[in-house]
């Protein structure tokens, strides 16, 4: 049984980012160890670009960081969600995203996420609202930190998961969270974790 986890990157608890993500982390919840973790119960500055976890292995800023570094190095699998912020990812997200430069490598250790799966699900109001710029986004991230990327698979092989307006009524949006699940789960089964 694999672990997956799920950020949500959205600043409103019960949005349809936070929707869309459950919904996808139930769809593979009786197969796999799931869990949810929000920005927006969490503090999190952004990176001051210091270097001091380059030197130390540790970042010295004192917030809730530490709680997606944890979780990031349980998980096999990480499905990151975002509502679309200007064509972007959430800077509350980016936030994490920045930060995880501290499980990058230095000359004494290893990517610490490479090895890993990860998918992306995107928020916005529109069909064409920013979706596509979101997912590259979160798949630059994961591919800065050394992990197999994945989308939707067939039958639309796009970017990944893409919600439109009110998650719960979007039913072609929902079919690619079902769809990216199921090729995040296939993959997972195939690497026997």
């Amino acid at each position: 049984m694999a672990r997956i986890l799920g950020i949500c990157g959205s600043p409103r608890r019960e949005g349809n980012t936070a929707f869309a993500l459950q919904y996808a982390l139930d769809a593979v919840k009786g197969t796999h160890e799931t869990r949810f973790l929000s920005v927006a119960d969490h503090a999190v500055m952004p990176c001051t670009a210091c270097g001091a976890c380059a030197k130390t292995g540790v970042c010295p800023q004192k917030d809730d960081m530490i709680t997606f570094y944890d979780a990031l190095r349980w998980c096999d699998a990480l499905v990151i969600a975002s509502p679309v912020f200007m064509g972007m990812v959430s800077s509350q997200l980016k936030a994490v995203m920045d930060r995880c430069v501290l499980l990058r490598p230095d000359y004494e250790k290893p990517y610490e996420l490479a090895g890993k799966v990860g998918a992306g699900i995107a928020c916005g109001w529109f069909r064409n609202g920013g979706q596509e710029g979101t997912l590259q986004n979160i798949h630059t991230f994961l591919l800065q930190m050394h992990m197999q990327v994945l989308n939707d698979g067939a039958p639309y092989c796009h970017s990944g998961a893409a919600i439109v307006a009110n998650a719960r009524e979007d039913s072609l949006g929902l079919e690619t969270v079902g769809a990216t699940m199921r090729n995040l789960d296939r993959v997972l089964k195939g690497m026997n974790r």
